[in-house]
């Protein structure tokens, strides 16, 4: 938007912009191979202790023979978006001009397909860089309806999943999400509401209010992502429809009686329309 051959000189231009000349004369630089292979250990540290701190991770690391100060993970953490899951003050790094709604899973029964979606996103490490992957899940049977990568944790790529699902699947009766910015935010809640779908947020630091997804991050990073090395985005996302394929169709589950998401989705489809 700031050109420097305008008629106008840069500060004007940001001044107009209200964008700090120091925004604009910044060039970004790409995260070192250090960093990236301190944030994949910190990923799986996570994965498996989700209530460490950037302390405790520190501590971890230094146990697998990696001397990192806490000040490098925390800002790592930060990149990645990740944060220990405990009780605490109302921290949350959530915008707070945006609406929280209540939780509404509490004791209600799921036995349905379509009956309640959700969705996260977690972070994907790659040979050289990292993304963002973002999925939706329906609950009853596991089946995961859309997903998708970015390499910025925005709100578009989220909408893009929601839309996906929605239009192959119907609208759900109530969808659930944690308290994050993108779903938080208008855009993503003005998609809900437009096809009148009740919005269900996790409770602060509340993890087992989204317990599928996060089995779900689970099973995809030690099944798939921790096995390949992705040298690009474009190779992150064939590797991971291939993964999503399996998962919805060949992986049994053995809490649905051994059998596939696709199939526990399917035949329930089939016997509410009978």
């Amino acid at each position: 938007m700031v050109n420097k051959d305008g008629s106008l000189s840069v500060r004007k231009q940001c001044a107009l912009l209200a964008l700090p000349r120091s925004t604009f004369y910044h060039s970004p630089e790409p995260v070192s191979g250090d960093d990236l292979a301190i944030m994949s250990l910190i990923d799986r540290c996570h994965l498996k202790y989700p209530f460490y701190g950037s302390r405790r991770i520190r501590g971890w690391l230094l146990d697998e023979g990696h001397c990192v100060n806490r000040k490098r993970v925390q800002r790592l953490m930060r990149t990645m978006g990740l944060a220990a899951l405990y009780p605490g003050r109302n921290l949350s790094k959530a915008n707070q001009a945006h609406k929280v709604y209540p939780y509404l899973l509490r004791n209600l029964v799921i036995d349905r397909p379509n009956q309640v979606w959700s969705t996260d996103i977690t972070y994907i490490p790659m040979a050289k860089g990292f993304v963002y992957l973002v999925a939706v899940m329906d609950w009853y049977s596991r089946r995961v309806l859309s997903w998708r990568l970015s390499n910025t944790m925005d709100t578009a790529f989220c909408i893009d999943a929601l839309e996906e699902a929605i239009e192959r699947n119907g609208a759900p009766e109530i969808f659930n999400t944690d308290q994050g910015s993108q779903f938080t935010s208008e855009e993503f809640t003005g998609v809900l509401k437009s096809n009148e779908i009740a919005i269900s947020m996790d409770g602060k630091r509340r993890w087992v209010d989204n317990v599928f997804v996060e089995r779900l991050w689970r099973s995809v990073k030690y099944e798939e992502v921790y096995l390949h090395a992705y040298d690009d985005i474009r190779t992150a996302k064939a590797s991971l429809n291939r993964y999503f394929e399996f998962y919805n169709t060949e992986r049994k589950h053995q809490s649905l009686g051994d059998r596939t998401p696709d199939r526990v989705y399917y035949e329930a489809v089939e016997r509410m329309a009978a």
